[in-house]
């Protein structure tokens, strides 16, 4: 699943091989948006990738976020067994503790 879309003036680009996200996973990439929103009002564009490495029991989900804003993008990667919807929440935390510390 690819796709991209604009929302609120930010262009998402979300990249998907091989792999089906949850319905509900765009809706949580739109509260993702509104939540790093709120730290920097000059976010150009979020991309997302979504992968699995392994197979089986050794298969390991990988989420990265990358948010453009002037200057140096944040970027912000989680591995783990995790649901996607946890795992975006984990990194666009650490996306939001990189935008407080270049205030």
């Amino acid at each position: 699943m690819n796709y991209t879309e604009n929302y609120k003036g930010i262009k998402i680009d979300v990249q998907a091989p091989q792999v089906d996200l949850p319905d509900g996973v765009q809706a949580q990439i739109r509260k993702a948006i509104d939540k790093l929103s709120r730290f920097t009002n000059s976010i150009n564009a979020i991309d997302l990738y979504f992968n699995i490495s392994g197979t089986g029991k050794t298969a390991e989900r990988i989420l990265g976020m990358r948010v453009g804003v002037p200057g140096p993008d944040v970027f912000s990667e989680e591995r783990g067994k995790d649901r996607w919807n946890t795992m975006l929440r984990a990194v666009t935390d650490k996306n939001i503790r990189q935008l407080q510390k270049d205030k």
